[in-house]
């Protein structure tokens, strides 16, 4: 009896416990408003852990331990949707989506009667249906052809902003059955790591965000799933078992408040105008958000409005997809060249026939490497599909084989570097040069370091470091400071002017961030996010530099190939030099204090919530860092409880939400000097 009564004890502790953990990672992963530190968090995660590995008979399937992913599938098998998954009819036009205005105000009686519309962010990802029985998630299943989709339930536990267990809504318990839809996507700031680290490792990379997703949520080994950085944002219900919905709007607000993460891209507007001026404002900011979108979803937003216009075959008639102009066209390769990166990697690129896409001029893709364009059996003279999004670097998606006729010429990866002729060697599909003095990794090591990412050396543009390294006035990055206004008047289109602002900027960049520093000396394998890690980590660059290999491997996301990369760098002796060049030109970067307590450096921000709009020339996860570091928090969108917004340029609809509440808005400037308050 005794023992039963302490299972008991223990069965109940371990629920209070999983209660917590889901709260946290609701604070942390859908709200971005953490309310414990990430040791406290650890702390509870480890307990809970430690308690099911003790009592395994206790252990269920919503709790926040079974995220790491099951064993691998064999095969997904196919799920019935309950209520079908429509799609959404698409049009581009404005004349066009005013035609859906008037059809459904002349369906529902005529301009008579009062029309609200919600407006959503059409995300390109991956549509998602998920059933929750009595607030646990039992099943999780792609969109398929609307009807069946794939039952990958295994894979979807492991996305953190997808609850496994919902709250209750109003003190109500959880439902019997819920249907959420949703979709998932990966954030363009982390397939741009993916992509980083399976480039490095020379793996395949993934040819844009929505792809990325596809190939990660649909791994049958779930383990894989749940190492990629996928998100989701809920949009709708299926089946909701004694819940009844009068406005799309209010199922947005009942989906958030159950613990869902809600695009804050979503509007609602009662005249139609609004929406086509929303539609214009949301593809100008577009790059701006971390997410890709290629359009809005309109929505009536009354239920009851919505069952009267109801489906047309596979479509609803009250609701439609505006879609932005097309970033997506046909073009013609009239060359491939090679381009050799500041790693020695041989980069195969096309040479177009310039095309217009999303409002920029394209003449270039990237090929990514050898096996890349053998997949892809792209030719010159082909005519391909070219696809640029957002900031991301052009690329040949496909090729259009059926216009071919025969002249068409396959390319050759050289067996030589075409810059230096040094020999070349392939390490599994990335071929590199393996010449110790390539002029052009120097090029592009000098252009990293000088990045706005890195140490942001205003007006050294390309042309500049191509006459500074083809008249050997330098011999690695750190020479740059060492240059005099003579020097650089040497070269040619040189001004005076022009040569002091480059000096200027030389002299500002030697005071800097060591986030900023460790990324500006390229140490393959080590972008902007591992950067940030080891800055977090390590005091400063000695004690980087003298860290051992299980000091590295013991930060998250750090792995082995990563570390045996950053102790190969420090123990040349090139680095050596180039480390003590960098103390003798006088630069300089915030350190953390040794010994001092971390709640003593976090008093300056501390209870203080920051929200980052717009473009700032620190790295926007740097600045979140930055603030989290001293006590604050850096949240996602703007609300009453918001302290600060930091507007860079062309800052968004946050900006407009600040005014609106109140919220104090300052600049970078202003920021910079409030963290310098106290250094890290």
């Amino acid at each position: 009896m005794e023992e039963e009564e302490g299972k008991e004890a223990v069965n109940k502790y371990i629920g209070d416990l999983r209660k917590k953990i889901h709260y946290h990672n609701y604070r942390y992963y859908v709200l971005n408003e953490p309310e414990i530190s990430d040791a406290e968090y650890d702390r509870l995660f480890k307990e809970l852990d430690e308690l099911e590995s003790k009592y395994p008979e206790l252990v269920t399937p919503d709790s926040p331990t079974q995220r790491v992913g099951a064993n691998p599938l064999e095969e997904f098998g196919a799920y019935e949707h309950s209520i079908p998954l429509l799609s959404l009819n698409s049009v581009s036009a404005q004349s066009e989506v005013r035609d859906f205005d008037e059809r459904v105000r002349r369906f529902l009686g005529g301009v008579e009667e009062e029309i609200e519309y919600v407006v959503e962010p059409k995300i390109d990802g991956l549509a998602m249906e998920l059933v929750y029985e009595n607030g646990v998630l039992s099943v999780g299943s792609t969109r398929g052809d609307g009807k069946t989709g794939e039952e990958i339930t295994q894979n979807l536990r492991t996305i953190k902003t997808i609850p496994l267990r919902i709250f209750s809504d109003a003190d109500a318990p959880p439902l019997p059955l819920l249907e959420v839809r949703g979709e998932v996507f990966m954030p363009v700031s982390k397939f741009k790591e993916l992509n980083e680290e399976l480039g490095g490792k020379g793996e395949k990379m993934f040819a844009n965000p929505r792809n990325a997703a596809a190939g990660s949520v649909r791994q049958l080994d779930p383990k894989v799933t749940a190492y990629r950085p996928l998100d989701f944002f809920a949009y709708g219900v299926g089946i909701a078992e004694g819940k009844e919905f009068s406005t799309q709007w209010g199922v947005l607000d009942y989906l958030r408040r159950i613990g869902f993460k809600i695009s804050p891209v979503i509007r609602r507007f009662k005249e139609f105008e609004d929406v086509i001026e929303y539609h214009e404002k949301v593809k100008a900011k577009r790059d701006e958000l971390d997410y890709e979108i290629d359009g809005i979803v309109v929505k009536v937003n009354s239920i009851e409005q919505q069952d009267r216009l109801g489906t047309i075959s596979r479509s609803p008639r009250w609701a439609l997809a505006y879609k932005f102009p097309a970033r997506e066209e046909f073009t013609r390769v009239m060359d491939i060249v090679v381009q050799v990166g500041r790693t020695g990697a041989l980069t195969p690129v096309a040479v177009l026939e310039p095309v217009p896409i999303g409002g920029v001029t394209v003449s270039r893709a990237t090929l990514h490497n050898e096996d890349e364009l053998r997949r892809k059996d792209v030719r010159i003279g082909d005519t391909v599909v070219v696809e640029r999004a957002g900031d991301v670097i052009p690329e040949v998606v496909s090729v259009i084989k059926s216009k071919r006729t025969g002249t068409e010429k396959e390319f050759r990866m050289p067996d030589r570097c075409p810059v230096c002729g040094a020999e070349v060697m392939k390490e599994g599909p990335i071929v590199r040069c393996i010449g110790v003095s390539c002029v052009a990794q120097l090029k592009e090591r000098i252009k990293h370091f000088a990045s706005l990412r890195a140490l942001n050396i205003e007006g050294l543009g390309e042309k500049v470091i191509e006459q500074l390294v083809d008249r050997k006035m330098v011999s690695d990055a750190t020479d740059l400071f060492f240059l005099t206004k003579s020097d650089l008047l040497k070269l040619e289109r040189m001004g005076d002017k022009l040569a002091q602002n480059i000096l200027d900027a030389l002299e500002k960049s030697k005071h800097t961030t060591f986030f900023r520093l460790i990324h500006a000396l390229g140490i393959r394998h080590v972008g902007e996010h591992t950067a940030s890690l080891l800055a977090d980590k390590f005091r400063d660059l000695e004690s980087l530099r003298n860290a051992g290999y299980d000091d590295l491997i013991s930060i998250p996301e750090v792995g082995p190939e990563v570390a045996k990369s950053i102790l190969l760098f420090f123990e040349q002796g090139s680095t050596k030099e180039l480390l003590d060049k960098l103390e003798r030109a006088g630069v300089s970067y915030e350190k953390k204090e040794v010994g001092v307590a971390e709640e003593t450096v976090s008093k300056v921000l501390e209870g203080k919530t920051f929200v980052f709009t717009g473009r700032i020339a620190m790295p926007r996860e740097e600045a979140k860092g930055i603030v989290e570091r001293l006590g604050g928090k850096a949240a996602s969108s703007v609300s009453k409880r918001t302290d600060y917004v930091v507007a860079g340029e062309e800052a968004g609809s946050k900006l407009d939400t600040a005014v609106r509440l109140g919220v104090k808005i300052i600049d970078e400037a202003v920021f910079m000097r409030l963290i310098k308050k106290r250094k890290l």
